[in-house]
């Protein structure tokens, strides 16, 4: 799939996210406790990251540099990595989410999304919302679960990257486990 067709499924994404962005703002007060104005700004700083995918197009364009030395030219390409997995706190149910898996499927790649074991509801509409807006089946997955989930995320080999918003201490585990497995 082309970048502009991964963009064009972003405009769709971010046109279902829009019209659903205050049952999500109302599933985020119930499940986190969040007061409604905060749970809303959640939700929007959230769409301001699908709405940047529009413009990846032009961050996926590679580099080339000719004469780099006497004899030397230099290129380089912007391809996707593969399967990537986000690892979400329970602060940010939905701006997190949102912070993560838009980019890395517009840049190409699948994604597994493990949202926090307490506030999984707002992330699970979100993952919804991409199939209401058209989205091949199987790009976007979620996985539920607590340390054993990390573990398997970190271990897997088919996982090329992982990303972590969290605390110190999870982020100093899921870097070493992580990089045990040469993940990104």
């Amino acid at each position: 799939v082309s970048v502009l067709n991964r963009q064009r499924m972003m405009m769709d994404f971010l046109s279902v996210l829009k019209k659903n962005s205050d049952e999500i703002a109302h599933i985020l007060t119930t499940e986190q406790g969040k007061t409604l104005p905060d749970a809303k700004g959640d939700v929007f700083r959230g769409q301001e990251v699908v709405e940047h995918c529009q413009s990846v197009g032009s961050l996926m364009m590679g580099e080339t540099i000719e004469n780099l030395a006497s004899g030397v030219d230099t290129y380089s390409y912007r391809h996707p990595l593969g399967v990537c997995a986000g690892i979400c706190p329970f602060n940010f149910p939905a701006m997190i989410p949102l912070w993560m898996f838009p980019l890395a499927l517009t840049t190409g790649n699948t994604y597994v999304l493990k949202p926090s074991e307490k506030v999984p509801l707002s992330a699970m509409r979100l993952v919804e919302l991409t199939q209401e807006a058209g989205f091949p089946k199987g790009i976007l997955n979620i996985v539920h679960g607590g340390k054993q989930t990390v573990d398997n995320i970190c271990d897997h080999p088919d996982i090329k990257a992982v990303s972590f918003v969290g605390g110190n201490q999870a982020g100093e585990y899921i870097y070493q486990k992580a990089s045990e497995s040469n993940k990104r």
